[in-house]
């Protein structure tokens, strides 16, 4: 019993730190400034200086409501898998008698499940709060939009430091939804959890490579080349 609670300890520490050090690596060290991510940052300031030069500007508008909508959508898809947690953990006996019956023969303690489904109840409850405060940077980066000056003073210091304030607001909306995503993949690996710890240090090693491939060698990756 010692050493199974060992190695869940060593698990979910090692759980903890490929998050964090993912984390670091790709919105603080250098190596993350090559990444997807960064990229498309870069973007986002040139859209904010071409809507700076058109005088019709409802298309702009139009995609930041799409932009708004799907970050809506993650958030209540959140408060749905919140919902879920809290009645995984309300009915443990039921989940223990049910593990009790299959042929893999998954062994735990009560105690120790209702540890994991707390776990996975503030993992969902983390990317909530980062969904929801995406979703209100990208109103008040619409207001911003609302405000840009006009066409005819786009080489106004005015206008130049507008669009600078709105791609900075812009490029945190998109921070933080990168990271309620991000919530929403290592709560997928963390499901491993729930079979086993070995199984934990499967299913994390898999999301990091994952993830990291996406930002440093997919096909987007390469498309958004400088």
């Amino acid at each position: 019993m010692d050493k199974f609670a060992t190695i869940d300890i060593l698990a979910i520490t090692f759980f903890f730190f490929a998050w964090l050090g993912y984390a670091i690596a790709v919105e603080r060290a250098s190596l993350g400034s090559n990444s997807l991510n960064a990229r498309m940052n870069i973007y986002r300031e040139v859209w904010m200086r071409r809507l700076l030069d058109r005088e019709m500007r409802m298309m702009d508008m139009q995609v930041m409501g799409s932009l708004q909508n799907g970050t809506a959508f993650f958030a209540s898809t959140t408060l749905l898998a919140i919902g879920g947690g809290l009645t995984l953990l309300r009915a443990t006996d039921e989940a223990m008698s049910v593990l009790g019956t299959l042929p893999i023969g998954i062994r735990t303690s009560a105690a120790l499940w209702e540890v994991k489904c707390i776990g996975l109840i503030v993992i969902f409850v983390y990317a909530f709060f980062k969904f929801a405060w995406s979703y209100r940077l990208f109103n008040y980066v619409a207001i911003l939009l609302g405000a840009m000056p006009f066409f005819d003073k786009r080489d106004t210091p005015e206008a130049q430091s507008h669009v600078m304030r709105t791609t900075k607001l812009f490029q945190s909306a998109g921070r933080h939804f990168n990271r309620g995503q991000r919530a929403f993949f290592f709560a997928l690996g963390y499901l491993g959890w729930f079979i086993s710890p070995w199984v934990l240090f499967a299913t994390t090693s898999a999301i990091v490579i994952v993830m990291w491939r996406r930002q440093f060698a997919s096909d987007a990756w390469r498309a958004m080349a400088r």
